[in-house]
């Protein structure tokens, strides 16, 4: 993957900014930065007329999934699910989540984050960032589980312990594992406050850490700028992230009007992982009769639960938990009609979940009183310089000038029809400022 090496310049294409449609525009990016890494940002945006090079199309930023989980078999495997990363080398797991992740590009994800990560995706996030391959954006964020916990529970009792993923217990151990990741390349970190659907004997009830252990899991975490991200299913394992601090509600499948309250009085983002709990609960996909009866309970009540949280304000956001056996790579925007169903938003605040929202989620939105930020303040034009997000880097999910050049050019309109929003009607992906899925028409 080369860097974009000349400005590009879209003439008359109907924009929708990541908040408002901005109507016909120009919109030119060009190359950013210095170094290695490929990367792009909008340099010129104004109002024009339309262009019949692009009737019926629309641009739109490329969408962001919050929460995936790269590492799998790529190959179209039905089973396997949990043997298959125990019998796979990590030089051979890396290239089945770089499939992974050019298929989510092909479908119009630009930025990825990871929320199981270790050395195999901060490799990859490397090379990623580094121009040497072509995939998505990649945030990776490492999980601290403890031992017996929903993270370590993904490898079954017997297997050889060297084949382990590590686990912390106490607090000592905790914010050692912290700084492991950190060290080892982590954009965040990642902590389970119930149990899970898909972990080998698992189950949503249980608690995962104690207070303490969650305390200095989160303390260690901001204190080193990451950003903590916690799985949680049950109302308790709600609770108990919202007293801990995290910055992100991972399911939060018993979520509903009463404890809304408190997920908006704290800001705090939710993925709410739709596709993959339906799927699990209707036996869709490959599951035991214990997991299949385990999400039927949690998603019996959700729907109503999230639609009164969502009335009273939360900031659902796109996150599909996907991991190429039971939500494909792909599936972002199926994920994205599904939660307009059970949250009842407008296709333009769909739109949004996967845009703009979804990168402030992951701290890459406009920095608190940035003009680019504000709705509507996208027009017009500049010299290249760079809208900076709250992680240093171009604001993304955004068509602004100074954003990241990662757009989706697609046929309909998406803000106002939510079924346009379907990999069949991409035309072109541009990620970092390169097409790297279709074409864009010319005149």
């Amino acid at each position: 993957m080369h860097r974009l090496s000349s400005p590009t310049t879209l003439v008359g294409v109907d924009v929708w900014d990541g908040h408002d449609h901005l109507g016909p525009h120009e919109v030119t990016w060009g190359p950013h930065g210095s170094g290695s890494a490929p990367d792009a940002v909008v340099t010129e945006l104004g109002a024009v007329g339309p262009s019949a090079a692009f009737a019926g199309l629309s641009l739109i930023p490329g969408l962001i999934d919050t929460h995936v989980h790269l590492i799998g078999n790529a190959g179209g495997a039905a089973s396997g699910f949990l043997t298959w990363p125990l019998v796979t080398p990590p030089t051979e797991q890396v290239l089945h989540g770089l499939a992974h992740a050019r298929r989510a590009l092909a479908g119009g994800v630009t930025t990825l984050r990871d929320l199981s990560a270790d050395e195999v995706q901060f490799s990859l996030a490397r090379a990623v960032e580094a121009g040497l391959v072509e995939a998505p954006r990649l945030l990776a964020h490492g999980m601290v589980s403890m031992t017996g916990g929903h993270g370590d529970m993904f490898v079954p009792p017997g297997v050889d312990p060297r084949l382990r993923k590590p686990t912390a217990d106490g607090v000592d151990a905790c914010r050692a594992l912290v700084r492991a990741h950190a060290r080892a390349g982590a954009t965040g970190i990642k902590i389970a406050t119930s149990g899970g659907l898909l972990s080998d004997g698992d189950k949503p009830s249980w608690r995962n850490h104690t207070t303490a252990e969650i305390d200095a899991i989160v303390d260690e975490a901001h204190a080193l700028g990451l950003l903590v991200a916690a799985h949680a299913h049950t109302d308790e394992g709600i609770r108990i992230a919202l007293r801990a601090g995290v910055d992100s509600l991972e399911h939060a499948t018993q979520l509903d009007g009463v404890l809304a309250g408190e997920v908006v009085e704290a800001g705090l983002p939710v993925a709410p992982t739709l596709l993959i709990n339906d799927a699990i609960a209707d036996g869709s996909v490959p599951v035991t009769a214990e997991q299949q009866e385990a999400a039927r309970a949690l998603v019996v009540d959700r729907d109503a639960g999230f639609r009164a949280a969502a009335d009273a304000g939360v900031d659902f956001v796109l996150g599909t938990d996907a991991n190429g056996f039971h939500v494909r790579f792909g599936d972002q925007m199926a994920e994205l009609r599904r939660m307009g169903e059970v949250l009842g938003w407008s296709a333009a605040r769909v739109l949004e979940a996967g845009t703009s929202r979804a990168a402030v989620a992951i701290g890459r939105g406009a920095r608190a009183g940035s003009e680019s930020a504000k709705p509507g303040s996208g027009s017009g034009s500049g010299s290249g310089s760079t809208v900076v997000s709250a992680s240093g880097g171009p604001v993304l999910g955004r068509i602004a000038v100074g954003a990241a050049a990662d757009f989706v050019l697609l046929r309909g309109r998406p803000w106002l029809d939510v079924d346009a929003l379907d990999p069949a009607n991409i035309v072109a992906v541009v990620a970092r400022g390169r097409v790297v899925a279709g074409s864009l028409p010319t005149a």
